[in-house]
This record gives C-alpha cells, structure tokens and sequence, in this order.
C-alpha cells in the first residue's frame, strides 16, 4: 500500500499543466521538424492561453470563495495556483529560449527570417514607414491617459502597446498613453522580395508600431513602448435551468468573455518597473500572475507560417490518407454498409466515406430521415451544407447542436441559424448536461422497410481535424446498435431519462458503471488465477470511482494498460496500490484523441468499445455520451493490434511516475530502430492495411 501521507490522487490542473509541457517538448526536442517545432509551440502558446481562461480563473475563483477547500488530491486551490505559477512560469521562460536561440536562428539557414528593428536597411525602413502610414495608422486609435481619456477596454488575448512619455507639464498618471492593436491587422508582415537578402523576410506588428510611435505623439517625448495581452476568464456562466432561450442567451453572453476578469498579464521583459506597476494595479493582478516574455506576446499567431512558406525538407513529409478500396467515391455506401461493418481510423484513413455516406443520403430519394450530433464542425463544413441540402430537399432533418462547445459557441449558433433557415429541426441537446456524442443516424426505405445506418465515432464532425486528430469511426446498420442509437436520439428531442438499451453504454453514468463493472470482472478473473487485463485509451482520466476500481484490479493482479494523452490523476507504479499500472503518453505530430476500452474477459470472447466519451467527471455525469461495443472480430483485432503498437513506442512516448513526473520512453538498446507508433500506422494504412 501506499505511504499513508501519499494522496491516493494527483491534482487536475498540475496535471494537465504536465500534458502541456509535453507539448512544449516536442517544439523543444532537435528531431521534430525545424517549421514543425514553431507550430508545436504555437500550439503550447493556445493551450496555455486556454488553461489561465478557463482552469486557473476556475482555480481563482474556487481561492477566493470563502468555501474554498483541498480537492480529492488533497492540494487546495491556493497551493495548486503557487505551484501553476513556479512552473508555469519556468515553462514560458522556456518556450521563448526556444524561440530565440534555436528556432529562429535555424530558420535563417533556411532562408526564413524575422527581422529586429535595428536589423532593418534603408530601403526596408522606408517601405515599412509607408506601410504603417497605409495599413496601419488609419486603424489605430492610440489614447493618452487622462481623466477624459481613461484606460481602453483591452479585449481577452489582444496585443497592445503601452507607451512611456514624458511631459513636464503633467503629472506622472497622465504620462501614459495606450494602443490596442486591432484584431484585423497581421501579426507579422512580409517584406518585398526585392528588398530582401533572403527568400522570405519578416518584420512583426509591434516593431513597425514601435519604429513608428512618434508619429502618434508628436508632441510630446516618447521614452519607450512596450507590447503586452492581457488573458481574461473566458468561461461563460449560463443558467441553463432559468433561460428561456439558450441560443438568445448565448448571444447575448459571449461578448462579455473578451472583457472578463484579468487573469494573466503577458509584458515585454523590458517593460520599465513603474510602467509595470501602472499596468498591475490597472488590471488588479498580483506578481505571480504576471509572464515577462522575450518576443511577441501573442506567439500563438505565427502558426501561420508554414503554410506560407515552401520549405518541405523541414516540415513532416505529407502523405495522403487511405481509403478501403471498395469505399471509394463512386462506391454506394449503403450497400456496402451492408456488407459488413466498417472502420475508419483517421487521419491515417479518409473522412471522405463519411461525407460522401451523408451526400448520398440528402441526395437518395429512398432515405426519409437523417439525424445527426454536432459538437464542434469548424466553419464552412461540407457536412452542414449536405444536411441543409437534405433539408431542402423535403427530407426530415434533425439535428442535436451543442451551443455550449466552448469556444465554438458563435460558429455552432450560425450553423443552427443556418439549418433551421433551409427546414432542419435543431435542437440544442438537453438542458443542464452538453451532448457530447459523436453519432449520424440515416433511416432509408428498403423493399417496403425502413433500415437504420449509423456512423459512431470517437471524434468530432470537423474535418480539419480529421486530418490531424487520431480518432476512429465506425459505420453500421446493425439493428441493435442502430435502435440503441434511435433511442438516444429520441431522448435528446424529447428530454426523458436514460433509455433502455442493448449494446450501447451511454453517459449520463451509464458508461461509468459499465467500465467499472467490467474492471470488476477482470479483478474477479485475476483472483481465480485467470488471465485478466484492460486497456484504456483515453484523452484524460480523473474518475475518483474509476480510479479506484483500476486501483484494486491492479491489487488483485489484473494488469492494466492505460494510454492517457493529457490529464491523468492516478499514480501508477506505487507497491502494493497501482504496481500493475502502466500510464504513457503519446505526443507526436497527430494529436491522440480515440478513446479505446478494452477487456480480456477470459471467460468469454474479449470485449472492445469505442467512446466518445474520456474517463473523467464531466463526461461520465454531466454530458451525453455514447460508447459502442466493436463486434465484428476482424476490425477488433485491428484496433488491439493498433494498441499495441502504441504501448511499444519509445520515439513519442512518456512513461507516468508515481509523484506525476514523466519520463521520455527509451529504447529497449542502442542498436534498435526507435518504434515511433503514429509513423507506424502511416505505413500500415498506406498499404491498404
């Protein structure tokens, strides 16, 4: 057993803060892709941005209520939010060393350069003088502190420039002077070919603003100017029990993310100490959540740059997804649905059969019905535009849209708008939990019957993210699970309790009690002296109830396998409690998003489920999720065989410790060739596999 002063559980947030400094890793670590590892921190940057909007605000919130006490990991808010601040600020540090004094000194050796001010020619100075009278100036509104002038409201996450000045004949409150720089205006701009050494030249919005100052206070001394972005609590606060209109509502809430409560201050490093503490007092924010940082505070909008730039040899080698051969794009889906079941496991094989299985739908005169989920679609989605299709055609078209989706809460309010305007029924899921559930429902007229196809899956119906996200979907008219599937539907537009079904787990609590049931089982086998394991893939695992049920399997002998990409509150590897617990990580160029459960169940034939839903609270108790068991015995066989290349990987695997440290997988010897899964599986699949 574990020392009796070990918390049984690690803390949410630290954790998820670990998650994200494997992703700094990969920008760090010299075997990514030069252009790569400014998109890995790029993607560090969003994701540190979403982790002060929406945990560390949460955090706060819980250190300042009089209520506040220690979470299940025995760490209380305040505690949890000094230790977010010791790392999260050795982390920034980090991410702009990287920056710096690696990447964009790389990039130079490749032609790819972002010029400093003092770096800028003649002729360069003059173009980018012309472009600030031109592009920039008509935009800006610079405005000088004063008691009828206050400070600006500064949008959540907007780059502003704060300005020194130096006036004799004012106080020195009244010294100050502040520019917002408008969302609309490129965060970094291209030089002239012909005034340019190398191929690409890049010079930053804040130098040109800065090399430019002046000319908004012409009549006063300009000391220094300096960027910085305030991150604002970006949760929304929607009593879902108390509105009549939730899409009216929403509405009418969104504006006031950009203006939440300050929660991070990003500044320049050489920001002056009274600017800084002008700035301090006018957002009320203490030191610990203030970043000096070494570059542009808003790193996240270089993500850009390697669409626009044609470098290959430092870029990860394209490649094109597969598809079955007999699912190509003249092929009927329904007939071949009705072959067999089929599994699509993505980006490594095409979405293009889910769409075109939706084109053929809207355009089949023999389908009556189409009903799908809608978490996060993207803009522009090809599925919407086949659903109102569909809809204008005459076809009854119900779709269950998530308004909450954070951060995709204006898109998914167009979309609505934009169905319900072509004849589609909408429906915003069920009041008080969000509807998580990845499903697509087609009832089609067949010889004078009506047959139900379905399309489940692990990941959104976005496919952007199809081709970057490692997800898998599985398309079937099998009656039990299609009826399973209609009865879902049925409670989400009528809003009745759980349904009864038959091969289904569904969250509310449903998929809970099945996963620590089947935990059980497997535990029940070890003690008979029986083979016994569970795998899990999962984005995230803080289920207090699953954590413990995967605590005394592994008591019991049962050894578990658990493939965790991002929070993580179990302590593998301690005696006597979790030793026959295996945690990894897997970082690599697609982000791992498939939730994987499986059981030997030795009694009987091993069982398989794909989820939407992780292993955490809000998906088991406060969302509708589905999880549907894989019946067919050769496509269970690939996903297990998949799983186990992903537990043999030592290129983009991190081992869990017990404290909640990770550890960079090796390999078993020097002389093996690293086994990297994700490439693996590119191979596999460009083989039809």
């Amino acid at each position: 057993m574990s020392d009796q002063h070990t918390p049984l559980f690690l803390h949410t947030e630290l954790s998820l803060l670990a998650f994200n400094e494997r992703v700094l890793n990969m920008a760090v670590n010299p075997s990514t892709p030069l252009l790569e590892r400014l998109k890995f921190l790029c993607i560090f940057s969003a994701n540190m941005d979403e982790f002060f909007e929406i945990r560390v605000s949460g955090l706060k919130a819980k250190a300042d209520s009089v209520v506040s006490g220690e979470s299940f990991d025995g760490l209380s808010p305040q505690l949890a939010l000094d230790e977010i601040s010791v790392r999260a600020h050795a982390l920034a540090k980090l991410q702009y060393e990287t920056l710096n004094q690696k990447i964009f000194p790389q990039l130079t050796e490749y032609g790819i350069k972002f010029l400093q001010r003092d770096e800028w020619n003649e002729d360069q100075t003059k173009w980018i003088k012309n472009y600030f009278k031109r592009e920039i100036l008509p935009i800006l509104t610079p405005i000088r502190l004063d008691p009828a002038h206050p400070f600006p409201l500064t949008i959540n996450k907007g780059l502003s420039i704060v300005v020194d000045l130096h006036d004799p004949d004012r106080d020195e409150r009244h010294n100050i002077a502040v520019v917002p720089a408008p969302r609309a205006l490129p965060r970094f701009i291209r030089l002239p070919d012909e005034l340019c050494d190398s191929e690409y030249e890049y010079v930053f919005l804040s130098s040109i603003i800065h090399a430019n100052i002046k000319r908004l206070f012409s009549n006063v001394k300009v000391l220094g100017c300096y960027q910085f972005r305030i991150t604002r609590n970006s949760d929304l606060y929607v009593d879902l029990e108390e509105v009549e209109d939730l899409a009216r509502t929403l509405e009418g809430e969104l504006p006031s993310r950009l203006y939440g409560e300050a929660i991070r201050l990003e500044v320049s490093e050489n920001c002056p100490k009274r600017i800084l503490e002008f700035l301090k007092n006018r957002f009320q924010i203490d030191d610990k959540y203030i970043y000096p940082v070494n570059g542009p505070v808003n790193l996240n909008r270089l993500i850009g740059l390697p669409e626009m730039v044609n470098r290959p040899q430092i870029k990860y080698p394209v490649f094109t997804p597969s598809t079955p051969d007999h699912l190509g794009i003249q092929a009927d889906l329904f007939e071949a649905i009705t072959n067999g079941d089929i599994l699509l496991h993505h980006p490594f094989q095409s979405f293009a059969p889910v769409v075109d299985l939706l084109r053929q739908a809207a355009a089949d005169p023999d389908v009556l019905v189409i009903k799908q989920t809608l978490y996060r679609t993207g803009a522009n989605s090809v599925m919407v535009e086949h659903l109102t299709n569909a809809a204008r055609s005459g076809k009854e078209v119900t779709v269950i849209i998530e308004l909450m989706a954070r951060f995709d809460e204006q898109n998914n309010l167009s979309t609505a708008q934009k169905l319900q305007s072509a004849g589609a029924h909408v429906v915003y899921g069920m009041v008080g939990k969000k509807t998580h559930a990845k499903m697509l429902m087609i009832v089609r007229r067949e010889s004078k019957k009506l047959r139900r196809y379905v399309h489940l899956g692990t990941g959104n119906y976005h496919q952007a993210n199809t081709r970057v996200y490692t997800d898998y979907g599985l398309l079937t008219n099998n009656k039990e699970i299609t009826h399973d599937v209609h009865e879902i539907f049925m409670q989400l537009t009528t809003q009745g309790p759980n349904p009864e079904l038959s091969r289904l787990f569904q969250s509310p609590y449903g998929i809970s009690d099945m996963f620590i049931d089947k935990v059980q089982r497997e535990a029940r086998n070890a003690a008979l002296g029986k083979p016994a394991h569970v795998i899990a893939k999962v984005n995230g695992l803080s289920s207090p109830a699953i954590i413990n049920a995967l605590y005394e399997a592994s008591q019991a002998g049962v050894k578990i396998d658990l493939l965790v990409r991002g929070i993580c509150c179990l302590r593998p590897g301690l005696d006597g409690l979790s030793s026959n617990i295996r945690v990894r990580s897997i970082v690599g160029r697609f982000l791992e998003h498939a939730r994987v459960f499986y059981f030997e169940n030795a009694d009987d034939v091993n069982e398989l489920f794909l989820s939407s839903a992780d292993l955490m609270p809000r998906n088991l108790r406060n969302r509708i999720e589905q999880c549907t068991p894989i019946l067919d015995d050769t496509l269970k066989s690939r996903i297990i065989e998949n799983l186990q290349i992903y537990l043999e990987d030592d290129s983009n695997a991190w081992l869990m410790q017990a404290d909640g440290q990770y550890l960079q997988a090796q390999a078993a010897n020097q002389e093996s060739k690293p086994r990297n899964a994700q490439n693996t599986l590119l191979d596999k699949y460009s083989e039809n596999y």
